[in-house]
């Protein structure tokens, strides 16, 4: 059975998508996946045992030129991609217009959530099978329940598993071996996401005086700004490590024996690796779309409720203190 998954962004929604994946997969042996995704992801389904063929979109970056980007050879390319292989199913684990728009493109059955449970309700007009999903779940369930009753198959029980064993099984190595590093995940996109700073300092002090150094990544020249800011307060407990793909992030993240992350999809990514790690949300509803997994800790913002008015003093209201309590449970216990 050949299926196509339609789930473009955020990483952390590609990221929420893959225990859906290993669930069909043991419930059908025969089934193999090919995904649509931004080309910004396209590592990450590429990553799971299931998965075929990867077909990279770039919805982000045409749609600042929409009627340039439809007329144009790339699009040509992916519509042709989307159509040269005949599928048993496309199912769109989106639930949104774009994705709806690609789905579409496929000639192939198409299904998705219900009108009452995409995000964008219109969306379940694109498919001739629209399914039912509860909204209060988290979006890890209910993706995995989607495919499940898409693809006729029992509803899971196990724990999610993100299926990523096989593509981590040599390269870094067990952090156990390896110096006391922790990754903190500074970034994001959105500046009402972002933790103070000064915060992100006096993190790494607490850490360095137990030995610890801070790895601090960046992806964009803000981001670089920013890292170098909190490595120079910081002092030798802190650096700035080189610019890195997200293959190369999931390879540090394997080396560390923690991770402290703000509301950002590389936080999901160190769930999906089974990295425990301590994730810092202000408005976010982190029953429903937090980070997923074993040893995951969110830490909701005391001032969740005024976060709409003033999102820096949310952030802010998390103590680098309460982080350092938190991210102790779990490190290794001291020799």
């Amino acid at each position: 059975m050949r299926v196509l998954v339609v789930k473009m962004s955020s990483l952390g929604d590609v990221i929420h998508t893959l225990p859906a994946l290993g669930d069909a997969a043991r419930a059908m042996p025969d089934i193999a996946f090919d995904w649509v995704v931004e080309e910004a992801f396209a590592e990450i389904p590429a990553w799971h045992p299931a998965v075929r063929e990867v077909i990279p979109v770039a919805l982000r970056r045409w749609r600042k030129r929409p009627l340039r980007a439809l007329r144009g050879p790339e699009w040509r390319r992916a519509r042709a991609a989307l159509r040269r292989q005949r599928y048993d199913v496309v199912i769109d684990a989106q639930g949104l217009l774009k994705s709806a728009f690609i789905a579409l493109q496929v000639r192939s059955p198409r299904c998705g959530m219900d009108w009452r449970s995409a995000r964008e309700p219109l969306a379940s007009l694109a498919y001739r099978r629209r399914i039912a999903v509860p909204k209060d779940l988290h979006a890890v369930e209910r993706t995995r329940l989607l495919f499940a009753r898409a693809l006729a198959y029992p509803a899971p029980v196990t724990p999610a598993d993100y299926g990523l064993r096989a593509a981590f099984a040599e390269g870094a190595g067990d952090a156990a071996a390896q110096p006391p590093h922790l990754l903190l995940f500074h970034g994001t996109a959105r500046a009402e996401k972002l933790w103070p700073r000064a915060h992100w300092v006096e993190l790494a002090r607490l850490a360095g005086q137990r030995g610890y150094t801070s790895w601090l990544p960046w992806g964009s020249e803000l981001e670089y700004e920013r890292a170098s800011g909190i490595a120079a307060a910081a002092g030798d407990c802190a650096r700035v490590l080189p610019r890195l793909d997200l293959r190369g992030l999931a390879d540090r993240l394997r080396q560390v024996h923690a991770a402290v992350a703000v509301d950002t999809g590389l936080g999901h990514m160190a769930a999906a690796l089974d990295v425990p790690a301590v994730s810092l949300y202000g408005p976010t509803d982190t029953r429903l779309i937090g980070a997923y997994g074993r040893r995951q800790v969110h830490i909701q913002s005391p001032l969740k409720a005024v976060a709409a008015a003033d999102p820096q003093a949310s952030m802010a209201a998390i103590t680098p203190a309460q982080v350092w309590r938190e991210l102790q449970t779990l490190l290794p216990a001291p020799d």
